[in-house]
Formats: C-alpha cells, sequence, structure tokens
C-alpha cells in the first residue's frame, strides 16, 4: 500500500465505497457502458452527474444542483473588449488561467502561433485580453476554428510586447529567479496544455507553478490520458464549450472553475502528497507484520501518500 500511492482524495462511490482512482473510473462505475447495477439504480434517483455525489433526497439533489452547475460566459463582450488589449488588476487572486488561439504559420500552415490570449482571474474577470500580431507570417488563418481574420491582427500588439505584459502579470513585481512554490508574490497560471502556450508565446515561468488541467491525474482517463477542455467542461461543469468558434476566454474560465474545484478540496495537513513516499512513521519492518494483516482497508489506505502535488495545498500558501 504504500508504493501503490493512492491518494486521500481518490473518490469514493457513494453506495458500494469502491475507491476508485480518478473521478472518470467512478463515472464508468456508476453510469459507464457497464456500471454496477445497484450503484446505478441509487444514483440514478439521488447522484450528482457533475461532482458524482450521492444526496439524501431527491430534494436534495436538486437544491445542490444549482449550485454545482455553471453557466457560460458571455462572449460576445469579450469578443468586442478584446480589439482593446485590455488589461485589469490581478487583485487578491492567487491564481491566473491563461488560454491561447493559435493560428498557422509555415509553408503548410501546420506550425502554432498565438494570434489572441486570455488571462483572467479567480473571480473571472478579465486580466488581460488581446490579438496578438506573431512575429511570422501568417499562412492558415484557420478561421472556421479560430474566427480570426486578417483584419484582426493588422493593428494588434506586437508578440514581444504581449510577451511582456503576460511575464509581468504572472511575476507580480517579483524577479523570476527569486519565484519560490511558498510565500512568494508571484501568480500560479492554470490551463490546459501551459506548456505549449508559454512556448508559443516565449513566455518562460517555473514548472512548479503550473497546474496544468491536461496531467492533473483525477481529472484524466482511466487509461491516464489527457481529457479535453470540452469534454470535462460538459462533464464536471454542466455546460458546453467550444461549439464552432474556439474563444480562449471562455476556455480560461472552464480552466479556473476545474482548477477552483480541484482546490477546494480539504486537505488533511499530515497527509504526504507530491514526493510519491508515504510518511516515515508507516514504515513497517518484517516483526511489524502480522499488525499490517490485522489492518482494515481503511487503515491500509491510509499508509498511501499520492505521488502527485495535490493542488488542494495551494489554498495553505
Amino acid at each position: 500500500m504504500r508504493i501503490s500511492f493512492h491518494s486521500v482524495h481518490e473518490p469514493k462511490c457513494g453506495v458500494c465505497q469502491k475507491h476508485c482512482r480518478s473521478f472518470e473510473s467512478l463515472r464508468e462505475h456508476l453510469i459507464g457502458p457497464l456500471p454496477k447495477v445497484e450503484c446505478a439504480r441509487v444514483f440514478s434517483a439521488r447522484g450528482c452527474s457533475f461532482c458524482l455525489n450521492i444526496f439524501d433526497s431527491a430534494s436534495a439533489l436538486r437544491f445542490h444542483r444549482d449550485s454545482c452547475q455553471y453557466s457560460r460566459t458571455n462572449q460576445g463582450l469579450v469578443s468586442r473588449m478584446s480589439r482593446l488589449g485590455l488589461q485589469g488588476s490581478t487583485g487578491d487572486s492567487q491564481a491566473v488561467a491563461l488560454a491561447c488561439t493559435m493560428v498557422g504559420g509555415g509553408n503548410d500552415g501546420s506550425i502554432d502561433l498565438c494570434a489572441r490570449v486570455c488571462l483572467v482571474g479567480e473571480d473571472e474577470n478579465i486580466i488581460f485580453n488581446a490579438y496578438i500580431k506573431p512575429s511570422i507570417l501568417v499562412t492558415n488563418y484557420r478561421y472556421e476554428k479560430t474566427g480570426i481574420r486578417p483584419e484582426h491582427l493588422r493593428d494588434a500588439m506586437p508578440l514581444q510586447q504581449a510577451k511582456r505584459r503576460i511575464q509581468d502579470i504572472l511575476c507580480n513585481g517579483e524577479p523570476i529567479w527569486k519565484i519560490r512554490q511558498r510565500g512568494s508574490r508571484a501568480k500560479i497560471l492554470v490551463g490546459l496544455g501551459l506548456e505549449h502556450d508559454l512556448a508559443c508565446l516565449g513566455v518562460e515561468y517555473p514548472s512548479f507553478m503550473l497546474r496544468d488541467i491536461e496531467n492533473y491525474p483525477p481529472l484524466m482517463k482511466t487509461s491516464k490520458l489527457s481529457n479535453s477542455l470540452k469534454y470535462l467542461s460538459q462533464a464536471y461543469l454542466g455546460y458546453d464549450i467550444q461549439n464552432g468558434v474556439q474563444d480562449p476566454h471562455e476556455d480560461s474560465v472552464a480552466a479556473m472553475r476545474l482548477y477552483l474545484k480541484m482546490r477546494s478540496q480539504p486537505h488533511p495537513r499530515n497527509y504526504s502528497s507530491g514526493s510519491g513516499e508515504a510518511r516515515n512513521n508507516n514504515n513497517y519492518p518484517a516483526w511489524r507484520q502480522r499488525e499490517l494483516e490485522r489492518m482494515s482497508p481503511e487503515a491500509l489506505f491510509e499508509l498511501s501518500g499520492s505521488d502527485y502535488y495535490c493542488w488542494c495545498l495551494d489554498s495553505y500558501k
């Protein structure tokens, strides 16, 4: 159990109490193609399809659903505002979410070039939202997906200027070499595929400050592959995104909502996380083998520590 790396946040079936590695695994257990019959029956009557919790009554479920299901953002207003290259205040936000829209460069248009970027705070207010003029020629605007035309980029903000602004927002007045995981003024950066987005923007940022939804185990498939932001928004937030033209403001808001949902989970302060090692006081020598064998499944479960950093620890910073 010590080397199985079970997490204290592993979702659990509210009917049979089965522990699942990810929310996707629990979803398959409850409402998948081959669910457990009794669990599926109870869940269909009193279960929330977004957080996968089971409630005492149908009325309690209806009351809960109003707070668990989100609504879409106003895309039209944000699209008009993005032409202004607006920059707002980060306020008290500990984290900011970033999303980009890519057009194509190169002879065959296969090189991703950032043409639009949006950053939002924890309150979902826009911090920075602008069209960006790439440093090389755009050969494919990918209009059906991006909605971007040549006139949008004609007077757009140069890439280097956008890079400096984004770097300033993230560092929040702190030199990049001085940023630490705890006790730093710098912002946590949330998104999906962050390494790719930052590379396209030319922005450098410490990896320990990134919260990439693409690689967070509780939100991944049972096969350990990544889910798309479109699917995660539909399954866990209760609304559709990326229907037609992809909007970076809508994507960044969805990413922030998912992050805050994961961060809000209660986390025992003495629970080991991120190192992949159980606590030292859980090292059982051979002479204590009988004691280990008499332990209940729940007691054995407590011996494990996750091998990834739990986002809920960000609440303690």
